[in-house]
């Protein structure tokens, strides 16, 4: 054990008294009440794996920059505003309860809340990172990433979200893969971060570990959403079955590309942001 570390980082404990606070109100009391209790739980969870992280490994997102971890929440809510605009079109989700606030007071409350996206899985992918197994992803399959690579991925992310905007009933998953080959190509020109740069090298650390920390944070999403008001429901097209809490279970597999977008979008609006860490 190294002797400078806290056994618990007092962020964690703050985090621990939130979630134990709000999860059950979010649950159990009567009427509006997500619209307020959202945030403070998701803070709560963020900072939790936060404090596991440090515990682990001696440095987290908190730990290196108490800056950079706040900027992370404001880059996070218009990156999920693009998913919001996209939903126009498709139509996969709506809120439950929407009608009860003016569209100031909705689009104020959801902001805050989609503050939270990012982070969550950011944090949760760095906690993945720091377990040993995670090293056994280190030398892996090379994919090739040539410029001829990049120009192929930009067309085929275009004609994606095209097809996914013409005809949004028939390719509406490509909502959630489109982006990463739209923003990749374009990391990549610009001399931004891309995590094909670590797949060329046979490295799969980042993409498993960013796929299994927007699964588990999928979970945990669907999970508070269930007993939640508002909430959302799902419209799924033709995939709409099985439901795990309002969820279809396909529909889980839509977090693993979603989570390589959010990290392909972060890199292009904050090249600078916080990197995942493969300490542990």
């Amino acid at each position: 054990m190294r002797p400078n570390r806290p056994l618990w980082p007092p962020h964690g404990w703050i985090g621990m008294i939130l979630m134990a606070v709000c999860w059950p109100l979010n649950w159990t009391l009567p009427g509006v009440r997500t619209c307020y209790l959202f945030f403070p739980l998701w803070l709560a969870y963020i900072l939790v794996v936060d404090a596991l992280v440090q515990r682990r490994t001696g440095s987290s997102l908190w730990s290196r920059s108490r800056k950079n971890f706040v900027l992370l929440f404001i880059v996070s809510a218009p990156v999920w505003w693009l998913f919001e605009l996209i939903n126009l079109r498709t139509a996969n989700w709506e809120y439950v309860g929407r009608e009860l606030f003016s569209p100031l007071q909705f689009n104020l409350l959801s902001t805050i809340s989609f503050s939270t996206v990012i982070p969550a899985v950011f944090e949760t992918a760095e906690l993945i990172r720091s377990f040993g197994w995670i090293k056994r992803f280190a030398s892996g399959l090379r994919i090739p990433a040539t410029r001829g690579v990049f120009t192929g991925l930009f067309v085929i992310g275009l004609m994606m979200f095209s097809a996914t905007l013409v005809w949004p009933r028939i390719f509406y998953p490509f909502t959630w893969i489109a982006l990463v080959f739209i923003f990749e190509p374009i990391n990549y020109w610009t001399s931004r971060p891309y995590f094909l740069e670590q797949l060329r090298e046979g490295d799969w650390r980042t993409v498993i570990a960013l796929s299994l920390g927007a699964l588990v944070c999928g979970f945990f999403w669907e999970v508070w959403n269930y007993y939640s008001f508002p909430k959302w429901i799902y419209h799924i097209p033709v995939l709409g079955f099985w439901h795990v809490f309002e969820m279809p279970l396909l529909g889980y597999g839509g977090y693993v590309p979603f989570a390589l977008e959010l990290y392909a979008i972060k890199n292009f609006l904050w090249p600078t942001g916080p990197k995942l860490t493969s300490r542990g």
